[in-house]
């Protein structure tokens, strides 16, 4: 059963939206630009990209997540970072967050002007190896300059666990190691933690037991997850988020990205899909349906292999 208690509260500030203004039940943070173009083999051109920002910001998302200043030679197709940023034309009352890996990259994300970062790391070892070459111990030092010279712009942060519901190298992964890893962030800074199962295994049985865990480490309006449909879960799993008091949710409009460990599997939660279950069970988003197709529109025409949403 969804709960209904709770009001989502991101400050985003004033603006065209009235986004202060708009009573929120559920906040949907949009990872599509970002998360769902960063492995699309097609170069998507620059202009598409913002039109595409644009357009998800004018469907009434409070949070579009947009671009990573990773290396331009780790992520080819989000080299135009900067460019990306320069040129969408960023709506009062909406966060525009970019992934940051490092020192260097909040440099270049500085020069961009932007007001909110996100840093990732990992629930295994195994993944943190494989994914960024560094144990989890160094992502954190990698971490501690970039969130002190943030903190410094009063810039807001969010801390992403990857692999906090199962690994693909080591499987199973514990919710004592998530919580772990969650209380340390919050230690470090993060002003919101957002919990990513990676690889789409997650079951909400794994969602409450994990989430349990973390109800003495993290304020559950702080709180944020993340899930791939791989495995067709990602309602259920959203579901029992909701029961358990989460208010905050990632998708990609019209399904965008995909899972490497799972060629061919449906890629992040569509944000259509989570906006038509929200609004079925009477839960207010402010965000258009209609609008998020439009966007999805803009970039159709570039992708390997467009994914649309069930809704």
């Amino acid at each position: 059963m969804i709960g209904h208690s709770g009001v989502s509260t991101h400050d985003v500030g004033d603006g065209r939206h009235d986004s202060n203004r708009i009573v929120r039940d559920v906040t949907v943070v949009e990872v599509g630009p970002r998360d769902g173009l960063q492995n699309e083999a097609n170069s998507v051109p620059t202009a598409a990209k913002v039109a595409f920002v644009d357009a998800l910001s004018d469907a009434g998302l409070p949070i579009v997540e947009v671009t990573s200043f990773v290396h331009p030679k780790l992520v080819p197709q989000l080299a135009d970072a900067a460019e990306v940023m320069a040129a969408i034309h960023r709506s009062p009352g909406v966060r525009y967050p970019v992934l940051v890996p490092n020192e260097q990259g909040l440099a270049r994300a500085l020069g961009a002007d932007v007001d909110a970062i996100a840093l990732f790391t990992a629930a295994s070892e195994a993944f943190a190896s494989a994914n960024v070459a560094a144990t989890i111990d160094e992502t954190f030092e990698r971490f501690a300059p970039v969130v002190a010279h943030a903190a410094t712009r009063n810039i807001w942060i969010r801390g992403y666990i990857s692999v906090s519901f199962g690994c693909p190298y080591s499987g199973a992964v514990s919710a004592s190691a998530v919580a772990a890893v969650a209380e340390r962030l919050l230690a470090l800074g993060c002003d919101e933690i957002c919990l990513a199962d990676t690889i789409g295994v997650a079951t909400s049985r794994d969602v409450q037991h994990t989430l349990s865990a973390m109800q003495q480490i993290v304020p559950i309006q702080r709180l944020a997850l993340h899930f791939h449909d791989t495995s067709g879960n990602a309602l259920r799993n959203v579901e029992a988020g909701l029961d358990y008091g989460v208010r905050i949710f990632d998708s990609a409009a019209g399904g965008l990205g995909g899972c490497p460990f799972a060629p061919g599997a449906p890629g992040n939660l569509a944000t259509e899909d989570l906006i038509a279950m929200l609004d079925g069970a009477g839960l207010r988003t402010g965000v258009a349906v209609e609008g998020l197709t439009r966007a999805v529109a803009i970039l159709a025409p570039y992708l390997t292999a467009p994914r649309f949403a069930n809704a």
